[in-house]
């Protein structure tokens, strides 16, 4: 009975103060044996419990070959849509340039036209709308009067060799016509056969087609083709006008 009493009281004793360190080494045993069991690198036996979630690692490192193309792809648009937008306005500024050259040459030669118009114009004679060409160089005037007229005729005359002075034809101009340009006879011998005296040497139209001096109007009544061509008739048959002293 005695045996039986220290057995019961050891095994108390045993439980009541070894429990926790017995219950401790037990699992450590049971861990170790586990661990010895699986294979590093082996899968994970998948058991009742729940796995711990898996944490998710988010790089921040940008993607450099990706990120690459598309900025060089955006970079040779941009340059492409410059360049195109350059030609354009090099277009355009270059139209507009051609335009402004067009137009300042042709404002040039419409000013050079009408300077050599005005020129024109002070050197040579208009009668009965016809253009009179005197010959003479344009920087050459005459007054559109009686006087103009003779110094004019006398300019032809001397370069195609017909005589004549100024005195000559002013004094036979003043007995046939007294000056006026327009002046006809209606009423000779000439006039009756249909063919009257014109202009200011008092030509008739056979006389001044046949004796017309080239360079001046054909118009009859034209004062400076008028003196010529007479002058002219005057030369061929008198030897000049100045032989001339009445009806001829």
């Amino acid at each position: 009975m005695s045996k039986n009493f220290l057995t019961r009281g050891y095994a108390r004793a045993l439980n009541r103060h070894h429990k926790i360190a017995v219950a401790g080494v037990a699992a450590l045993g049971a861990a170790a044996i586990g661990f010895s069991a699986t294979p590093s690198d082996a899968s994970t036996t998948t058991t009742s419990e729940a796995a711990p979630a898996a944490r998710i690692s988010y790089s921040t490192e940008p993607i450099k070959d990706v990120k690459g193309t598309i900025t060089d792809q955006l970079a040779g648009s941009g340059v492409k849509t410059e360049l195109i937008a350059a030609k354009k306005q090099a277009a355009t500024d270059a139209a507009a340039e051609k335009k402004a050259d067009a137009a300042a040459a042709k404002k040039k030669a419409e000013q050079e036209r009408e300077t050599e118009e005005a020129a024109s114009r002070s050197g040579d004679r208009h009668w009965g709308g016809e253009r009179v060409d005197t010959g003479k160089p344009v920087q050459e005037s005459y007054a559109d009067n009686l006087d103009g007229w003779i110094r004019e005729s006398l300019d032809i005359m001397n370069k195609r060799g017909i005589p004549g002075s100024y005195e000559g034809i002013h004094r036979n101009i003043i007995r046939e016509s007294s000056g006026d340009p327009k002046a006809i006879n209606l009423w000779d011998i000439n006039a009756q056969n249909g063919i009257p005296s014109k202009g200011l040497l008092q030509v008739i139209p056979p006389t001044f087609a046949a004796y017309h001096v080239p360079g001046t109007s054909k118009n009859i009544y034209d004062p400076v083709a008028n003196i010529t061509a007479a002058c002219n008739y005057a030369a061929d048959r008198y030897g000049s006008m100045d032989n001339v002293y009445s009806a001829y």
